[in-house]
């Protein structure tokens, strides 16, 4: 696909869809920022790419501490001179009855799914706005925003749900900017989270893992569970020229599991 921007930043690129999103941009040769909590699984990323003329750095951040967005943005202009895709996937999640969640898992998740994802997006547009280059900005949301009856918990689905939302708000105010704001809601994707979730229904049904994955794909169309590389291509076509004239949509990668 053809591209005009090429300097991206990826939150939660240490393993899962980020990692995969990281690698096949870096592939498709875009100078890659890989930001992950823990720093050496961004370095275990990079290490991965096999594009070696394309640029990459490996940034560690807390996306809910804005002091460390700022810096992670910092990092990622003095490595590549400019910021021109934004990717925010940087999440968590855990497996729960909306009766046992309690407020420290309101803090948890919020603070880096919805707190985090505003003030990554916040900081990349400003960076945009003075670079006067326009730029991407993707947000990770989830099918667990549009219904999905097995989501984690109730928490995440209210998280993803604000950044279905927050994309739409965005996209209307960023575009005098020629900044694109998009989402993407994946349904399970086989990424360790997802695999941590299965283990732990399969506990408490006293069902095997198998049949929880089976459950899991019941009313799927194709009959498949997402790999994060099928996620990575939505975000490749969505950094790419191709999807120039597409903004404050949300879209989703789930085998037709939730038709929009």
């Amino acid at each position: 696909m053809k591209r005009n921007l090429n300097n991206v930043c990826i939150t939660g690129s240490g393993n899962g869809i980020g990692k995969a999103i990281a690698i096949l941009l870096n592939k498709h040769g875009y100078n890659v920022a890989c930001v992950d909590i823990n720093l050496e699984d961004a370095k275990k990323t990079i290490y991965e790419f096999e594009n070696k003329v394309a640029r990459s750095v490996a940034i560690s951040a807390d996306i809910s501490i804005i002091s460390q967005i700022k810096k992670m943005i910092k990092e990622v202009v003095y490595s590549f001179g400019s910021l021109h895709i934004m990717i925010n996937n940087a999440g968590v999640t855990r497996t729960s009855d909306i009766m046992k969640l309690n407020e420290q898992d309101w803090y948890w998740i919020n603070n880096i799914n919805s707190k985090g994802t505003f003030f990554c997006l916040q900081a990349a547009a400003n960076q945009m706005k003075f670079q006067k280059t326009g730029g991407r900005i993707i947000n990770m949301s989830s099918v667990g925003a549009r219904g999905f009856v097995d989501v984690s918990n109730a928490i995440y689905a209210g998280s993803k749900g604000a950044i279905i939302s927050l994309t739409k708000t965005a996209a209307q105010q960023l575009g005098k900017y020629n900044i694109n704001v998009n989402a993407i809601c994946p349904s399970p994707t086989y990424t360790e989270i997802v695999k941590k979730l299965i283990k732990t229904r399969s506990l408490e049904q006293n069902k095997s893992e198998n049949e929880i994955m089976k459950h899991y794909m019941r009313d799927v169309p194709l009959g498949r569970f997402n790999q994060p590389e099928d996620i990575a291509e939505m975000a490749l076509f969505l950094s790419s020229e191709s999807s120039k004239n597409i903004s404050g949509q949300s879209f989703n990668v789930d085998g037709g599991l939730i038709p929009s």
